[in-house]
């Protein structure tokens, strides 16, 4: 992240504002993965799911995504689900509307289907390409979107492969070496983000890790990343696994990420994964790597994240003081230099 970007969420942060927005834009999505949070039964509280609202499709999502971003005027957009690309022409029409407001983005998808050629190379736009695993155990959980159809579907672009690390996977020596050796061979790569799998409180779940084997993810983190260029992460975010924040106040990414679900209303609280999350327990790369920005000392002295709850609650205080908007209204934020 650039020092122009810190500076930018910064000022929406002494705004009051969050500077990050994740939308799920559709419920439906033709997998079913075992563990995904998405599907939760009580994903969005009071024992609601993401299948229990309306979502949009055609001009009408277009239409609400935009008023959603116009709204927020996040710096960083995340278009999540369901699967994005269920909405594959919705999805031609707000990629470069998006990008068009400046705004970073990011789509999270299963690459189930194929990625339009007009995406390629797109300056701000990231593929984030989820896969579970090596391609024996991947295929097994997330039909129809194998190996063979993502490696198809994902020709001509450069991703983010994301895995997340489930018990399962560290039952097997080298699981994840031979994970990134893999992928790390296919030219359509561009990295890779591994998370370790977050179970709601009170969960029961084949995917969770031991404490001895979250121990043993960390070492041979901290071990290929000096063997495969493209594991993109750093030594301080792949140490956060071990001391994730404590409850959602603690965790950076909570309290600077607005979630917004497939209704476009409804908010996805006390973060992306909704419900009651075991933090923990937490895995999530997000949460690890805004920790590490966080446990940095300016100068060797001052902890970034004694600034950060500093301006937070000043944030809070300036959005206290601001006017209530009435239902439905979009309040649009003063454009200043150093807003995009």
């Amino acid at each position: 992240m650039r020092t122009s970007e810190v500076l930018h969420a910064w000022k929406k942060i002494l705004r009051g504002e969050k500077p990050s927005l994740s939308i799920e834009i559709t419920r439906e999505c033709p997998l079913r993965c075992p563990g995904c949070y998405a599907y939760a039964p009580s994903h969005l509280g009071e024992g609601r799911g993401l299948r229990d609202l309306s979502d949009s499709k055609g001009q009408s999502l277009v239409d609400g995504v935009l008023e959603v971003v116009d709204k927020y005027r996040p710096l960083h957009l995340s278009l999540v689900g369901g699967d994005p690309l269920v909405r594959y022409r919705e999805l031609g029409q707000l990629i470069p509307e998006i990008l068009n407001r400046g705004i970073h983005l990011q789509v999270v998808t299963s690459a189930f289907r194929q990625l339009a050629p007009e995406w390629a190379g797109l300056p701000h736009l990231n593929f984030v390409v989820s896969i579970d695993g090596l391609q024996p155990e991947h295929d097994v959980r997330r039909t129809p979107a194998t190996y063979e159809r993502i490696l198809k579907n994902i020709k001509g672009h450069k991703i983010t492969a994301h895995c997340t690390i489930t018990a399962q996977m560290m039952q097997r020596p080298n699981y994840l070496d031979d994970f990134m050796r893999f992928w790390s061979a296919q030219p359509e790569l561009n990295k890779v983000w591994f998370s370790i799998f977050t179970p709601q409180v009170g969960d029961q779940l084949p995917e969770m890790l031991s404490p001895s084997e979250r121990t043993r993810v960390i070492g041979e983190l901290l071990e290929l990343r000096e063997r495969y260029p493209k594991l993109d992460m750093p030594k301080g975010l792949i140490r956060q696994f071990a001391t994730p924040p404590h409850t959602p106040q603690d965790c950076v990414f909570a309290r600077t990420t607005r979630v917004l679900s497939a209704d476009l209303r409804s908010e996805v609280a006390p973060c992306q994964f909704g419900g009651t999350p075991d933090c923990a327990s937490c895995g999530c790369i997000a949460s690890m790597g805004l920790a590490a920005v966080a446990a940095h000392k300016l100068g060797g002295l001052i902890p970034v994240g004694a600034i950060f709850k500093a301006s937070l609650r000043m944030g809070g205080a300036t959005a206290a003081q601001l006017p209530a908007k009435s239902p439905g209204q979009l309040v649009m934020p003063v454009k200043s230099h150093s807003q995009p």
